[in-house]
């Protein structure tokens, strides 16, 4: 579970990130999180593993003030958490399957990591992860050779190496031509429901945030304005995170 109580962030230059969130986030959600580029939709996931530090107010991951994490603690409490990006953050001119790899050199004594030594168990485990998100067949291609649909499948199936609780997905499919943005989208849904990892995602497709997500967090300037079911996120709603009209669904495609 993860909670936030009453959290603000304030940035050095004094801009308020975060104002007054009060969020209750249960294990296994699909969370879709919109709003205007800049309202603190990056803010709010970056908070959860501590890339970003809260300035007020106390969030809780299972029952952990995040805030009272330093040191090995803090990272060890890392590895439960995913981190997707929109710009997939592989290395490019090695292997799919090294990419994925790279998910246990956090854990594993410097030896092994300074020579790139992995276990069979270690290697069969990227392979499951890579058979996961559909792309067992590229493991010994170039990641730089790959679409970027392919790419962020490669950085899912890393994180999955993780054995994550929550995967915190920051516009994972901004870059992304509709049609693979709507295959990756299905690939967070159907981890999701099968591994029942929590998922949240950043996004400024509305139409993929109704379609693939069960709940919607609204916010705009720092504040959360919506919180609900899709169903609930219907057309005033929107209009209010977003602050303009819609004039119908063709309108929702991408916003912000």
């Amino acid at each position: 579970m993860i909670k936030f109580e009453n959290v603000g962030k304030v940035y050095p230059n004094g801009f308020e990130g975060l104002k007054n969130i009060n969020l209750t986030i249960d294990q296994g959600e699909f969370v879709a999180i919109i709003g205007l580029s800049g309202a603190g939709k990056s803010t709010l996931i970056r908070t959860i593993n501590r890339m970003h530090d809260v300035t007020s107010g106390k969030l809780t991951v299972d029952d952990v003030d995040v805030m009272s994490l330093s040191g090995k603690q803090l990272r060890r409490f890392r590895r439960k958490i995913g981190m997707i990006f929109q710009s997939f953050n592989l290395i490019t001119r090695t292997t799919v399957i090294k990419n994925v790899l790279t998910a246990f050199v956090p854990d594993m004594p410097w030896l092994r990591s300074a020579f790139g030594i992995y276990t069979k168990e270690e290697k069969i485990k990227a392979l499951e992860c890579l058979d996961k998100v559909g792309i067992l067949d590229k493991a010994f291609v170039r990641a730089d050779q790959l679409s970027g649909g392919q790419q962020q499948r490669v950085a899912l199936a890393r994180t999955l190496a993780q054995n994550p609780q929550i995967i915190l997905a920051d516009e994972p499919v901004a870059a992304l031509d509709p049609v693979t943005a709507n295959q990756v989208m299905g690939d967070f849904k159907r981890i999701n429901e099968e591994m029942n990892i929590s998922i949240l995602i950043n996004i400024h497709h509305i139409d993929l945030a109704l379609k693939f997500a069960t709940r919607v967090i609204g916010i705009r300037e720092g504040e959360i304005v919506f919180d609900g079911p899709v169903s609930e996120a219907t057309k005033p709603v929107l209009e209010r995170i977003y602050g303009r009209s819609f004039t119908g669904d063709n309108d929702y495609d991408e916003v912000g």
